[in-house]
């Protein structure tokens, strides 16, 4: 009888135990379990995949890096790319730039993904440079507000770069995703658009790795992405080749006395089609150099009406302008005429031998027309 007593108490949580171990097995340890086991097989496929013969060096993989939906991809730097000294003088470059450019702003950045992300410091920094206000909020904290911030200024990053060429590299998503690679694209164009007093290194080039996944699996590829290019690229895009030398800077050099005689016959030209418009022209180099009137003169030559969302009919920053007498140019190769020797820059920065160069050529086309 006693014995019992003894006994029943030892049994009793040892079957007890047994019993609540097996329940959880069934119930919600086992889920959590299978769960937590999937979440390491998909890190440990993705980690296999990256690490594969193809690219011998081992790559910091964060786990939600491998963590995706059907047919999403994510991408990352090589850390041996990130260690490349050309890389790492880029971004200081960079850095130092901004910070210059916001000084005023007591703006400092230290680290271009965390800084740029949200858009606030892309935003002062695109004021600064084109002389422009922008229509957003000023501090956003939520991920919407952000993204809206951004979609803003990158819109205005566009209608700047594109009529000039430039390949667009980046977006909302991969910007505010803290991409490195998308930043420095977009940086870099903005440093040459603006023409930054740096030197950038050149043959700056990134090994990136990409995991996307398909049908349940996560697949790699490894591609080399160009930041810079050659100095010589560099060097004409910060200093333009003058042109060729035609018959006005023989003009300019030679015969400075017939250059009234030239800009009075011009200007007779321009006003006897501008005056239709109640316009008037006295001063080639400063009334042609925003872009409006070249745009005006184009549809009166060529008998159009341009539309006013075209262009900037009282444009204030230096790109407004550059925007404007680039659409002129447009509208001058559309009606048949070569692409114009001058620059815009240079048209908008007063340069009365570009300004007259592209007049000239339209009073050779459109002289005869009434």
């Amino acid at each position: 009888m006693s014995a019992a007593p003894v006994r029943s108490p030892t049994l009793r949580p040892h079957r007890m135990k047994k019993e609540e171990s097996f329940l959880g097995k069934l119930g919600g340890t086992l889920a959590r379990k299978k769960k937590a086991k999937e979440v390491s097989d998909l890190q440990e496929e993705g980690k296999n995949a990256i690490n594969a013969p193809m690219n011998p060096s081992t790559v910091d993989i964060h786990p939600e890096d491998t963590l995706l939906e059907e047919n999403e991809e994510r991408t990352m730097i090589d850390p041996n790319s990130k260690e490349d000294p050309k890389f790492k003088e880029l971004i200081k470059v960079l850095i130092d730039w901004i910070n210059d450019v916001l000084v005023e702003e007591r703006i400092i950045v230290k680290q271009l993904e965390e800084d740029l992300y949200d858009g606030q410091v892309l935003q002062k920094l695109l004021e600064k440079l084109a002389d422009r206000k922008l229509n957003v909020a000023e501090v956003t904290q939520s991920e919407i507000g952000q993204k809206q911030k951004l979609q803003t200024v990158l819109e205005a990053v566009h209608d700047l770069l594109r009529p000039h060429g430039w390949t667009i590299k980046w977006n909302v998503d991969s910007i505010h995703g803290k991409n490195l690679i998308s930043i420095l694209h977009l940086l870099v164009a903005l440093a040459m658009h603006f023409r930054a007093p740096i030197r950038l290194p050149e043959h700056v080039s990134v090994q990136v790795v990409v995991v996307r996944k398909r049908e349940g699996l996560l697949q790699t590829t490894h591609v080399s992405e160009e930041l810079t290019t050659t100095t010589d690229v560099l060097i004409l895009i910060f200093f333009p080749p003058k042109p060729e030398r035609d018959a006005f800077d023989t003009l300019f050099d030679h015969a400075p006395d017939k250059l009234s005689v030239v800009k009075k016959s011009l200007i007779t030209f321009v006003n006897k089609h501008l005056n239709k418009l109640n316009l008037e022209v006295t001063e080639l180099e400063t009334q042609f150099a925003d872009g409006v009137y070249l745009v005006l003169l184009m549809g009166l030559l060529e008998d159009y009406f341009v539309p006013l969302h075209n262009f900037y009919l009282t444009p204030e920053s230096f790109d407004q302008k550059v925007h404007n007498v680039s659409f002129a140019f447009e509208l001058m190769q559309d009606g048949g005429l070569k692409k114009p020797k001058a620059r815009p820059e240079d048209v908008v920065n007063l340069d009365l031998k570009s300004t007259l160069r592209v007049l000239y050529n339209l009073f050779t086309k459109y002289k005869n027309v009434e």
